[in-house]
């Protein structure tokens, strides 16, 4: 009898730990790839295949999946947390890991969208075979739009539902496997609606270049976990509305 007890006083915590370690195995292999795994053809766009965009595809999901989980770490223990209580309560518990799944399926559907757009700035000859880009304007633009965007409303309101989800959470939560995958799902509309156009920042100075990719990964942490968001946010704004322009003017 005790031994039962003290399994069901152990069973949330050995949950919690499955999924962070799940969410950091995940992260890790990210990272892993792009450091030593990342590799696309440089050749001119007219002569990839279609192997060549499954391997563009791929490299993109992956990339936006070890940029983003961290991230999204605390709103899945956050989920973890509450299915614990309805755990304890006796209620219906769907594993977190379903919730995971909806968040990155967001970031997978992003990738493709990405894959087509770096496509079609190929065969525009916006980007180089290195794939960062190949004409200043373009790159001002980027840097300035993605400035702006910082202070819409819709980037401040996706911002403070991804620093405080408890309530959207509350809000759409249901029962069974769809319905984790579909909370899943709507918070990662919402963290796309935050981070979109920040991602965009790659074409500018390489979509496989590390140190931008590790640059964007801590400016997404520090964006959403910082207390005062609004502040942060339009402080990474007016940086990259000023980086533009600077850049537009000094290859004039």
């Amino acid at each position: 009898m005790k031994a039962q007890v003290k399994a069901a006083l152990l069973q949330p915590h050995l949950n919690k730990l499955a999924v962070i370690a799940s969410m950091l195995l995940i992260i890790f292999l990210s990272w892993f790839y792009m450091l030593y795994g990342m590799t696309m053809n440089m050749q001119p766009v007219a002569t990839w295949d279609v192997y060549d965009l499954v391997l563009l595809y791929m490299m993109w999901a992956i990339m936006m999946a070890g940029m983003m989980l961290p991230s999204a770490m605390p709103v899945i223990l956050l989920v973890e947390q509450l299915n614990q209580k309805r755990l304890q309560r006796q209620a219906s518990y769907t594993p977190t890991v379903f919730f995971a799944f909806g968040y990155l399926l967001i970031w997978c559907l992003y990738s493709l969208l990405a894959t087509v757009l770096q496509y079609m700035l190929h065969h525009w000859a916006l980007l180089n075979p290195m794939m960062s880009s190949a004409n200043h304007l373009f790159s001002a633009s980027i840097l300035i739009a993605a400035g702006l965007y910082q202070f819409t409303p819709i980037k401040q309101r996706c911002l403070q539902l991804c620093q405080s989800p408890l309530g959207l959470l509350s809000r759409h939560w249901q029962e069974h496997t769809w319905g984790a995958v579909r909370l899943g799902l709507i918070h990662g509309q919402y963290c796309l609606g935050c981070c979109w156009v920040l991602m965009g920042l790659l074409f500018v100075a390489g979509v496989m270049n590390l140190l931008c990719i590790a640059l964007l990964t801590a400016l997404v942490l520090l964006e959403k976990g910082l207390p005062r968001w609004q502040l942060s946010s339009h402080m990474i704004g007016s940086v990259l509305i000023f980086t533009g322009m600077f850049y537009a003017f000094a290859k004039l």
